[in-house]
């Protein structure tokens, strides 16, 4: 079991920048692969990023590709998204998940993922 807390989230103008964090309890963290999903209003969640647990191997969706870093920490427990150059179309609610720590990939399915947080919100203006 993992359980997690997202922060970072926040209002910033286009062509800003953000990192979001993702706090991690419970044991094992270095097993786990990690990812970043978001939904907007009105439209259904979608895949972001994600990081195998060694965080050697990184996968991004096309629309964030080049412009967001995903990193983890596993000494302190931690996993982040940096958000360069936001678009307003990144707006949305972001979401950290947790796969299960039997797996070693990156993946880019919800249905990978049984570990969420609550999410933050993030909101670039134009």
């Amino acid at each position: 079991q993992v359980q997690l807390v997202e922060a970072g989230g926040g209002l910033v103008q286009a062509g800003g920048s953000l990192r979001l964090s993702c706090a991690a309890s419970g044991s094992a963290f270095s097993f786990y692969p990690m990812g970043w999903f978001r939904q907007a209003p009105g439209k259904e969640r979608e895949f972001v990023a994600a990081l195998n647990p060694g965080g050697t191997s990184t996968a991004y969706a096309d629309s964030v590709k080049g412009r967001f870093i995903i990193a983890r920490d596993n000494a302190k427990n931690m996993v982040y998204l940096q958000m360069n150059s936001l678009k307003p179309e990144d707006t949305a609610v972001y979401f950290c998940a947790a796969g299960s720590r039997y797996y070693s990939g990156t993946y880019t399915s919800m249905n990978e993922y049984p570990y969420w947080g609550q999410g933050t919100q993030v909101t670039v203006s134009s």
